[in-house]
């Protein structure tokens, strides 16, 4: 098959492969895009092309496995950073990246009061905000769970207090 005939039949075919990429993304631009991509694709590999067999059968696989291949590059972006922890921590990272001095000493003040509490309100509340949950805390302490849950909240209540404006 020589190069213009090769582009005749590929052109013959768009309304049919625009019709399948419809059907493959179920959203026009992105059939569109599709479209494209693989008839960029197959004009970029048409030495590829073993004549005497399906023109057309080759051209859809390469549409259907354009397809399959950007679904699966962008299912693993989402995978990747689409969790709601990882935007927590980015989210965390960012704030401390950008620390003023005000920020900085009301967490060393805060820190500084945590340490003046007594061990059986200060050691679950410091667990606490380390990630330990309060099952943990109440296992590793020895503590029922509701005492656990309490002397945080009082804690809280506490610092509240301690560091309220004067």
């Amino acid at each position: 098959m020589t190069a213009v005939q090769f582009d005749q039949r590929l052109l013959s075919m768009q309304d049919k492969l625009l019709y399948f990429a419809l059907s493959l993304t179920a959203n026009d631009e992105d059939a569109r895009d599709l479209l494209q991509e693989t008839t960029l694709k197959a004009l970029t590999y048409r030495d590829q092309f073993v004549n005497n067999t399906n023109f057309k059968a080759w051209v859809f696989t390469i549409m259907k496995n354009t397809f399959i291949n950007n679904y699966r590059r962008v299912q693993k972006t989402r995978s990747t950073f689409d969790s709601t922890e990882d935007a927590i921590r980015a989210a965390y990272k960012r704030n401390y990246a950008s620390e003023t001095p005000e920020n900085v000493y009301a967490v060393m003040e805060m820190n500084s009061k945590v340490e003046k509490l007594d061990d059986e309100f200060r050691i679950p509340f410091k667990m606490h905000t380390q990630g330990f949950k309060y099952k943990e805390i109440a296992e590793k302490l020895d503590l029922p769970i509701g005492t656990v849950k309490s002397r945080i909240f009082f804690t809280r209540k506490k610092l509240q207090e301690m560091l309220k404006d004067k």
